[in-house]
């Protein structure tokens, strides 16, 4: 695996010129505080829950103080804020970035390298965490947490309408069906809302989005098993046994509070916005392995993963690394994101803290995480994301909003945005094969 992913990411940077060497510093001489003043670190982040580690580290660490700002998600609009703040040259040191964005802040010249500082580190981490936050041997980011992907589900409205965890995806159209019949204003869940969404569920049935091969990037879209799945959210759309409705925003969780949707594909991190947003809901849910294409088979998606990683020009690179290092490792920081922020942890010693092997009040005394495990082993770690994903986002989820809306078909959006990327890439002066 790992030769291999070497060897890949190694034609990535000839292929992508994600990096420049020259420009590869680490913005400072490793030497700030010697004066005997603190040093200060700026940290921009959108999880929930990141502020609680700052003010743990604050609390025991005298010498180098974490200033930590809330921002928008990357999606909608705190990628772009960084990316501004480089550009103009004052951005803070440390960001918040998901793995399958990192790789388009690499190309744009957006990060430091921090090898120097980061390696002696590498072996804390599961492994595929730590290539998602590297090109080749160059280290852009510490990771944070995975995303493994289960199947959330209301109890009491499975019972009510007499239908169980569906252990296939035949089984969940056909318990979609007796839904929406007995009540044609309850829904079993929403469709696939953007390019995240849609390729977890591609990485679950075993295709892949991007690759190398023969000093070109590969970009496969619209592979077989992402028109399987796009088929089938189709077809259930077109029967209307699904709604459009965005997932996790305040109309959806009304319609939840209100009988109207009963369940939710998705990562571990889901856990505690719906627990803070549907306090009263507490005992009434359960979380299930997601469905499989095939019975009896175990495999799982992953939605989410991100890393901190340390913005150009940032004067302390040195320190900064040594607070997301220790952010993503100390059992007390972990402890707190895994309660708060709902992470599945990336480094090795916080999947074995007491938090992930807890019963959870809230559903109904369910040791979720046991579901999420297994869910990590199941997730395979091949999956590449592309140099563009911003755009990828962008024209995915305009894709898929207007097959909501009947405008046009989810496999339609696929195939757009197959052209889409590849005409991205080419006019970004990428090498892209057939």
């Amino acid at each position: 695996m790992t030769s291999r992913w070497v060897r890949r990411v190694g034609v990535t940077l000839a292929v992508a010129s994600l990096v420049t060497l020259s420009a590869c510093g680490s913005g400072d001489s490793g030497d700030s505080g010697a004066d005997g003043k603190a040093v200060t670190v700026e940290f921009w982040g959108s999880a929930v829950g990141l502020d609680k580690p700052v003010a743990l580290w604050n609390e025991s660490h005298p010498d180098i103080k974490v200033k930590y700002s809330q921002i928008p998600a990357g999606s909608i609009g705190g990628y772009a804020k960084m990316q501004n703040a480089v550009k103009a040259g004052n951005a803070p040191c440390l960001g918040q970035v998901g793995y399958d964005t990192l790789s388009n802040f690499i190309a744009t010249g957006a990060l430091e390298d921090i090898s120097e500082y980061a390696d002696a580190s590498k072996d804390k981490f599961v492994p595929w965490t730590w290539q998602m936050s590297s090109v080749g041997d160059r280290v852009f980011g510490i990771p944070v947490d995975t995303g493994p992907m289960a199947l959330y589900y209301r109890t009491d409205l499975f019972k009510k309408y007499k239908i169980s965890p569906p252990k296939t995806w035949d089984d969940f159209a056909a318990a979609a069906k007796k839904v929406h019949t007995a009540d044609p204003s309850a829904y079993l869940t929403t469709t696939p809302q953007d390019a995240y969404d849609l390729g977890a569920l591609t990485w679950q049935a075993g295709g892949k989005w991007f690759g190398t091969a023969d000093d070109r990037w590969q970009v496969t879209i619209d592979n077989p098993q992402t028109s399987k799945v796009a088929q089938y959210w189709q077809g259930l759309l077109d029967k209307k046994l699904v709604t459009s409705e965005p997932m996790l925003d305040t109309a959806w969780f009304k319609k939840v509070q209100d009988g109207q949707l009963l369940s939710l594909v998705s990562a571990v991190w889901a856990a505690p916005l719906i627990s803070k947003n549907l306090p009263e809901l507490s005992g009434k849910w359960a979380v299930a392995p997601m469905p499989q294409w095939t019975d009896g088979q175990q495999a799982a998606g992953n939605r989410g993963g991100s890393a901190t990683v340390v913005l150009k020009g940032c004067e302390h690179s040195k320190e900064a690394t040594e607070f997301a290092t220790w952010m993503s490792t100390d059992s007390d920081s972990v402890t707190n994101l895994i309660k708060d922020t709902g992470i599945y942890p990336a480094s090795t010693s916080g999947q074995k803290l007491p938090a992930v092997d807890q019963p959870s009040e809230y559903f109904g005394g369910q040791n979720i995480y046991d579901v999420f495990k297994t869910a990590a082993a199941n997730t395979s770690t091949g999956w590449v994301w592309g140099p563009t994903m911003s755009q990828v986002q962008s024209d995915m989820k305009d894709g898929l909003k207007k097959a909501g809306a009947g405008q046009g078909t989810i496999p339609d959006a696929v195939t757009s945005v197959q052209g889409s990327t590849v005409a991205t890439m080419k006019g970004q002066g990428l090498s892209v094969g057939n």
